[in-house]
């Protein structure tokens, strides 16, 4: 029997240095693409995690320079590469002056082994807004610079249906119910939860997503503190969930990786031998 494909998350700690940031995560991606990864996700804010008004004045479209590179890296390693969201340009039209409002998406898009020219295969915006107040240190007003996305994104990949979220949407389970009437098998979280809220409510929340949906779940992090004023310092502990909920994959910590094998025959097992999904009432 062959041996089931590799999937790998990237855990960063990305910063206002975008080309550092690209630096790291393309070094980790070709690590992961190494190891026999055909799919490599990379967390939220991978190109950039700075000062909220930088990342708007530095926001680009989905044919921007960032997707083009993050594009032609996946043609080159032969990979799906999801890049787990970056700040895509959005204008929401014009002050008193005449003026253009502008803003941004936070948006993750999938490429493919032919994406050369950055061409996107699935692109999501974020529903959620992080806009939360948990003393003593976590402060955030999310809606502040991000225009919120409306739609769900499932995506089909060789490793299985995909199904795209990003971060705070990992507290809204009704986002993943819709997810897996759409088919999904795979579950991406990219993510830069703090450490207030990580350490008490990543990993629990992650495996009943995987539980729940009975479906592998893909988490990459961001880890450590970033220069943005001292606001933020995420939790890390990127990882991937099997559809029983165990953590089949857990990086360490500081940038780096985790693999694991997705086995659809092993999903597949789950969802006939404990049929939850077909039980649904409401």
């Amino acid at each position: 029997m062959a041996d089931a494909p590799l999937a790998a998350v990237v855990q960063l700690t990305s910063t206002s240095d975008v080309e550092a940031n690209w630096q790291s995560a393309s070094s980790l991606i070709r690590q992961a693409a190494a190891r026999g990864a055909a799919l490599v996700a990379t967390p939220e804010n991978t190109n950039y995690l700075g000062p909220h008004e930088e990342k708007v004045r530095l926001a680009e479209p989905l044919d921007g320079p960032t997707c083009r590179r993050f594009g032609a890296l996946a043609a080159e390693l032969r990979i799906h590469l999801l890049l787990g969201s970056f700040n895509e340009r959005a204008d929401v039209g014009q002050d008193e002056s005449g003026a253009a409002v502008r803003r941004c998406y936070n948006t993750s898009v999938l490429f493919g082994p032919d994406s050369p020219d950055g061409a996107v295969l699935a692109a999501y915006r974020k529903i959620h807004l992080f806009d939360v107040a948990v003393p003593p240190d976590v402060f955030f007003q999310e809606s502040a610079t991000v225009v919120p996305g409306s739609e769900p994104v499932v995506t089909d990949t060789p490793l299985g249906r995909l199904g795209l979220t990003i971060c705070y949407d990992l507290r809204f389970p009704e986002l993943y119910r819709e997810l897996g009437r759409r088919g999904a098998e795979l579950l991406a979280v990219p993510s830069a939860f703090t450490l207030t809220t990580g350490k008490d409510h990543w990993e629990p929340l992650l495996r009943a997503r995987a539980i729940e949906n009975q479906c592998y779940v893909l988490a990459p992090a961001q880890h450590g503190r970033h220069d943005d004023g001292g606001l933020r310092h995420s939790w890390g502990h990127a990882m991937i969930v099997d559809p029983w909920g165990h953590v089949v994959a857990l990086a360490a910590d500081g940038p780096g990786i985790a693999v694991a094998e997705i086995d659809l025959a092993r999903l597949r097992r789950v969802r006939q031998h404990l049929p939850a999904l077909q039980h649904r009432r409401l």
